[in-house]
């Protein structure tokens, strides 16, 4: 069609939008703590395309696992977690008794139209009244905070030390360059006479007839290449913004397929 994925409609936590949506009390996801206990919560991202922030009205969070591997534990207000990524954080119901909102929006900080809108939930203390208006968390991120991003990256780390070391190979056998970009192709029968397409250093992806894994587990020959180039094969400016000159080299006349 040439057009990019629609936005969805909402947000949901645990498959609920919550109470800032037009939706009833019904449509909220209401998790209940005891107050001096400590919780431990996996967090998925179950979205198709959007990174998201997350955090709890008045509570900080543990960060000890990021896509089943430990972390060194770091404390934080919020998190961003990407596509199919998880992150377990430990929180402490150490609050006054009430009801505090969990709440998640969208991450871009790029001129893109996406979902803005905060899909809410609540994390409420045994015993309190459901009357009761949870405090909304003031500390989640908005959508734009690139800073907040690019902190939370930096605090991820191994549990490497000197009893237990991260042994990783010294030795570099082979230098991998990867970009990400994402163009637009001419295409006169697509609505808008364009049709997005993505690429991985200058290699647009081929959706294949046969699963590529399926290809690899069976040995199928003719559906994937082993020859994925290393770096671009055409250099540009992987910095700039729309519009960036990419003519630094001509494209070459026969790109490998995904």
């Amino acid at each position: 069609m040439g057009l990019p994925p629609n936005m969805s409609d909402a947000h949901t936590i645990n498959g609920k939008p919550g109470p800032l949506f037009p939706c009833s009390e019904k449509h909220t996801y209401a998790m209940e703590v005891e107050k001096g206990k400590t919780y431990l919560l996996r967090i998925i991202n179950a979205a198709l395309n959007d990174e998201l922030f997350f955090s709890i009205a008045g509570h900080n969070m543990t960060v000890v696992e990021v896509d089943a591997v430990y972390t060194k534990p770091f404390i934080t207000q919020s998190i961003l977690i990407g596509p199919g990524q998880t992150t377990n954080v430990l929180v402490k119901a150490n609050k006054i008794a009430s009801r505090y909102f969990i709440a998640t929006r969208t991450f871009m900080d790029a001129p893109l139209s996406v979902d803005n809108k905060t899909a809410t939930a609540i994390f409420q203390y045994k015993g309190v009244s459901n009357t009761i208006i949870p405090s909304f968390p003031t500390t989640l991120p908005n959508a734009n905070d690139t800073n907040f991003a690019l902190n939370y990256g930096k605090k991820i780390r191994s549990l490497n030390s000197a009893k237990y070391p991260a042994n990783v190979p010294l030795k570099v056998d082979r230098n991998l360059f990867y970009t990400i970009g994402l163009g637009m192709n001419s295409c006169p029968t697509c609505i808008n006479g364009t049709r997005l397409v993505a690429s991985l250093n200058n290699v647009t992806f081929v959706m294949p007839k046969t699963a590529l894994l399926q290809a690899h587990y069976f040995d199928i020959k003719g559906v994937f290449r082993t020859d994925f180039p290393d770096k671009p094969l055409a250099p540009f400016n992987y910095t700039d913004g729309p519009g960036q000159d990419q003519s630094v080299l001509p494209p070459p006349k026969d790109l490998p397929k995904c």
